[in-house]
């Protein structure tokens, strides 16, 4: 593992991954981490025909984030999403690209995956344009996420829960708890 802090926050569609990032940022003892957003959201933005050629996709996502995260140096980050993800949508990636698991959880110190809401049902479950996966394909990816990650050294996973506030404490505390002390390494 890198001597530096490197902070993945993954989950599957309505994870809270966005808002839980955006908080963050507001969070003193993160001041001089950098923050990382999620390539994915960007680049479905920027080319929709995109998500019609999983292959292309996600080879790009995962060469978008190698250049931030080599850019970033030694510096502290979080990033929504980490190179490890790609993989779970789209297994082929790895070998595409010529990579191991292994190799790839070296990048980060701490991995959290959040719970998607679709695990607490329709009612708590939101889509929108981008986010087009129903109940039970958000339960899929989440479920594909925590086979890709779940073997890192220091991954965690927070559940759904119906109170957002208790969720995002859960998941504060748990940076915190890993950043003392390395942020300034």
């Amino acid at each position: 593992m890198s001597n530096f802090t490197r902070i993945v926050i993954t989950g599957g569609p309505g994870s809270g991954k966005t808002e839980f990032f955006e908080r963050l940022k507001n969070e003193i003892k993160l001041d001089g981490f950098l923050f990382l957003d999620e390539l994915a959201r960007r680049i479905l933005s920027d080319k929709p025909h995109i998500r019609q050629h999983p292959d292309e996709f996600h080879r790009e996502i995962y060469r978008r984030q190698i250049e931030r995260e080599e850019a970033a140096g030694e510096r502290p980050l979080v990033t929504d999403r980490g190179t490890v993800d790609a993989f779970a949508f789209h297994p082929e990636t790895m070998t595409d690209i010529g990579t191991t698991l292994e190799f790839e959880y070296l990048r980060y110190s701490l991995v959290i995956q959040l719970g998607s809401a679709a695990a607490l049902g329709e009612r708590y479950y939101v889509r929108d344009e981008i986010r087009q996966e129903n109940v039970s394909e958000a339960l899929r990816i989440e479920a594909a996420l925590r086979r890709v990650w779940r073997a890192h050294p220091n991954y965690k996973f927070i559940p759904a829960l119906e109170q957002i506030e208790e969720k995002y404490s859960r998941f504060r505390d748990l940076i915190v708890s890993n950043i003392k002390g390395s942020a300034t390494q």
